[in-house]
């Protein structure tokens, strides 16, 4: 049976003040099976005391989503962009090491400069896999959106200087690009079968293609993905790694509703195949 996580960026965010201290409930409250723990940018002032109060929930985190500046300092290029990328990355290393985390996920490309400069990003990227190595971290890189390109152009070109980089599919990245339907195509079921989808997060999308003033993420059946046809390919290529579901699921006033979440864990694990 696959675990069901929750990313904890689905709970806290700017309307919260990124608080932390709000997952204190979350195993009282939600019905999942662990957590993505999402790291932000503001807290890397505090890194210590956030994972030892991490380390005080006694939470299940078998994995990390990295903090998402780090594509953008790698995209801006030179001596100050790659150093600041590598001292940050190794800083998430290392706490996901302490969690006791088995898979990063990372935003290889991100933010205004997105993939517009991807040959930066993809020449550090084996210098992010060894630091990942070294703290025994499994590093997958995320399918998230482009601004210049696709997310399955910039896998095959990381495949094809890397052959055996691994990969976290987010459907919503890929409903955004639309996407959906080459995932399941022949030609890429390589990517399943092979081992190199290691992670998925489970989001539903209520945009049209590069819709970029709806890229809110989205519980499964708020939008239109058919889920049923996901579930249905992953038996057929015997997926065998965990869900996380990002969906937001905290208003503007920052109150978290904890019942949209256990629906939709509730929901994938009836889809289980």
């Amino acid at each position: 049976m696959h675990r069901v996580l929750c990313s904890t960026g689905a709970l806290i965010g700017r309307p919260n003040g990124r608080d932390y201290r709000l997952l204190a409930p979350c195993a009282d409250k939600l019905r999942c099976d662990g957590y993505e723990f999402m790291m932000y940018s503001t807290w890397y002032d505090q890194t210590e005391e956030l994972a030892r109060f991490l380390k005080g929930l006694s939470l299940f985190i078998p994995v990390v989503h990295c903090e998402k500046s780090i594509g953008e300092s790698l995209s801006a290029g030179g001596g100050d962009g790659l150093r600041q990328a590598l001292e940050r990355f190794q800083i998430n290393c290392q706490l996901a090491s302490y969690l006791g985390a088995e898979k990063m996920v990372l935003h290889l490309w991100n933010g205004l400069s997105s993939d517009q400069f991807f040959d930066r990003n993809l020449s550090a990227y084996p210098q992010l896999l060894a630091i990942a190595q070294r703290c025994g971290i499994d590093l997958t890189v995320e399918n998230v959106v482009c601004a210049q390109e696709d997310p399955l152009f910039r896998w095959r070109q990381l495949l094809s200087a890397y052959p055996g980089a691994h990969f976290t599919y987010d459907t919503k990245m890929a409903a955004f690009h639309g996407q959906i339907e080459d995932m399941y195509a022949p030609e890429n079921r390589f990517l399943w079968t092979q081992g190199h989808i290691r992670h998925l997060h489970l989001n539903d999308y209520g945009g049209g293609y590069k819709d970029w003033q709806n890229l809110r993420t989205l519980h499964p059946g708020q939008g239109s993905i058919d889920f049923d046809r996901l579930f249905t390919h992953l038996s057929l290529v015997n997926y065998q790694g965990d869900y996380t579901v990002e969906a937001t699921s905290f208003l503007p006033d920052g109150v978290i509703h904890w019942e949209d979440l256990n629906r939709t864990f509730a929901f994938l694990r009836a889809h289980q195949r």
